[in-house]
């Protein structure tokens, strides 16, 4: 491991995970089987809300970025749309 500065590869892998999170909790919610999920601890959270929001919309569920204080990011949570 290098010491704390990510390579392009970790990032990317990172990236990836945190996408393959996203895209479970939506497809979760948008199935029925929770009312709502949040995922914490995202290193790439703002890097992937654009991303999100559009697969969210296609599943007709809701990203809603919980900020985090002094601009540290930001949790993300995937709620079902009633109504």
């Amino acid at each position: 491991m290098n010491d704390g500065d990510p390579t392009g590869t970790e990032v990317a892998r990172v990236l990836e995970r945190e996408l393959s999170h996203l895209r479970d909790a939506i497809a979760m919610v948008s199935g029925g089987a929770s009312s709502r999920i949040v995922l914490v601890g995202l290193r790439f959270s703002e890097a992937l809300l654009a991303q999100a929001r559009e697969m969210a919309a296609e599943a007709g569920v809701r990203i809603v970025p919980l900020w985090m204080p002094d601009d540290a990011g930001a949790d993300i949570a995937i709620e079902r749309i009633d109504g």
